[in-house]
């Protein structure tokens, strides 16, 4: 059951995963997600940080894991650094598995879809700013824990870091919209109608011959 109305905010420790050559920094991170109420949906909204010593390049993405209920089109970008001009350089793509990084490992559910923004602007040659407030709406209210990772290189050396955090994600129900049978249901309210009527013109006749 969906909550009415509520806003959440989740502050990570900023604490990765990372898997890179011989660097203990950390890449792209979700220093907070915040739900609210929108039309009906929820909108879910991830404030990312590019991190001291990193630097972002075109082709550089970051994927958020299991976003169930994700309403299609409902993608937006605000907020960004260096300025506003720079959300028209990220695209949102979904996916129902990845896109990930080399050698990271997170849980993806096969029947929920990711979403996966990339950026494709000019190079922001170093953190730490935040890259803006990325969001989409889901039917759902609910937080489950899931998974963030990203890919983005290092200012100095250029090496290039894949990391992997937790954040948080709507949580779907597993059942139909509130309001809508499902077609189960539909089909035994079908069959058993029509035995019901036909129960009660025999119970009829039983009486009547009694």
């Amino acid at each position: 059951m969906i909550r009415r109305t509520w806003i959440t905010r989740l502050f990570t420790a900023a604490v990765a995963i990372v898997v890179s050559a011989g660097t203990t920094n950390a890449g792209l991170l979700p220093v907070s997600v915040t739900v609210q109420p929108e039309a009906g949906n929820f909108r879910w909204t991830y404030s990312v940080v590019l991190p001291t010593d990193m630097k972002l390049q075109a082709g550089n993405y970051f994927t958020i894991y299991d976003f169930a209920g994700y309403q299609a089109g409902s993608a937006a970008v605000t907020s960004t650094s260096p300025d506003a001009s720079f959300a028209q350089y990220w695209t949102l793509s979904t996916s129902n598995l990845g896109p990930t990084p080399d050698r990271l490992n997170p849980q993806d559910d096969p029947n929920i879809a990711n979403l996966t923004f990339t950026y494709n602007g000019p190079t922001i040659p170093a953190g730490q700013l935040t890259l803006g407030n990325f969001s989409a709406t889901s039917l759902y209210g609910e937080t489950a824990q899931s998974f963030f990772t990203a890919t983005n290189p290092q200012a100095i050396s250029g090496n290039v870091d894949s990391n992997i955090t937790s954040t948080l994600v709507p949580q779907g129900d597993g059942g139909p919209v509130v309001g809508t049978p499902e077609p189960t249901t539909l089909v035994l309210a079908g069959l058993g109608l029509p035995l019901i009527g036909l129960g009660r013109v025999l119970r009829r006749k039983t009486i009547a011959a009694a």
